[in-house]
């Protein structure tokens, strides 16, 4: 049989997927369907490309990182203008249809939930929302026991002759890593001496400053639509997500800039 564009991207099954609940439909509730399963599709790509950039950095292969932290760079430019798209569904056109995601909420995204682990963000009732031996709890909990994005940044440098102390690169990757002032030593001297290894580490300054402005614009899009309410599926809604803020994953990046 002949690949075609329909057949190759499986477009009957995927423009068949937006499906809001059977009952009265909303003009916006296919917006609303359309752009999460988008974020969806992206997060799958991120994951994608976090599992291809630690293989890098442990490889030592500065280019490769390079390219592959621009292209996430690139990714997370397109997950934040979304919610410009989002913001255009006005609070009186959400609260049509919010009752119809019943116990639904974005808290319960497994891929982004993998993608906080990878970032560091790791925290046991994470992975616990999720029913026990179900298929997305096994995903979520073993990226919980998986090494981070900033453990195989430890291993770049390590590889390119820093001395890394050993505990940090065989700490328990289910903790939440702790700053290091060893580290932050060590990337002094990167940065001051190493333009190649100091260029890895500004992109992961740039991805994490990137995380945090999707977070602020995430809370601000929630703010506007629904104020103070509680959150879909039993959430703090804006409350919860304010707490979210200015939290960095790699804090020794961010640690080093009054030394440098």
């Amino acid at each position: 049989m002949t690949v075609t564009y329909s057949s190759y991207l499986k477009l009957n099954e995927l423009l068949s997927l937006q499906q809001p609940r059977p009952g009265a439909l909303e003009h916006d509730e296919t917006l609303f369907v359309i752009i999460h399963q988008v974020y969806e599709l992206w997060f799958k790509e991120v994951l994608h490309e976090f599992d291809y950039l630690q293989k890098v950095l442990r490889a030592n292969n500065t280019p490769l990182a390079a390219a592959t932290l621009k292209r996430i760079l690139t990714i997370l430019k397109t997950l934040v203008a979304q919610i410009d798209v989002l913001e255009t569904i006005t609070p009186l056109s959400f609260m049509a249809f919010r009752d119809r995601l019943e116990s639904g909420s974005g808290f319960q995204s497994a891929q982004f939930r993998e993608i906080e682990f990878l970032l560091g963000r790791k925290g046991r009732p994470s992975f616990e929302r999720y029913a026990e031996g179900s298929a997305q709890r096994k995903q979520v909990e073993r990226r919980f026991h998986e090494p981070t994005l900033w453990d195989a940044f430890l291993q770049y440098l390590a590889a390119n002759q820093y001395a890394v102390p050993w505990a940090l690169l065989e700490r328990d990757r289910s903790q939440v890593y702790e700053p290091s002032p060893e580290v932050q030593k060590i990337l002094i001297e990167v940065y001051r001496k190493n333009s190649n290894v100091a260029q890895i580490a500004e992109r992961l300054v740039d991805l994490d400053e990137g995380f945090m402005e999707w977070r602020y614009r995430h809370v601000k899009m929630v703010q506007r639509t629904i104020g103070t309410k509680m959150g879909t599926g039993g959430s703090m809604g804006a409350e919860y997500l304010l707490k979210t803020l200015n939290q960095p994953a790699f804090p020794d990046l961010w640690a080093i800039r009054s030394e440098l």
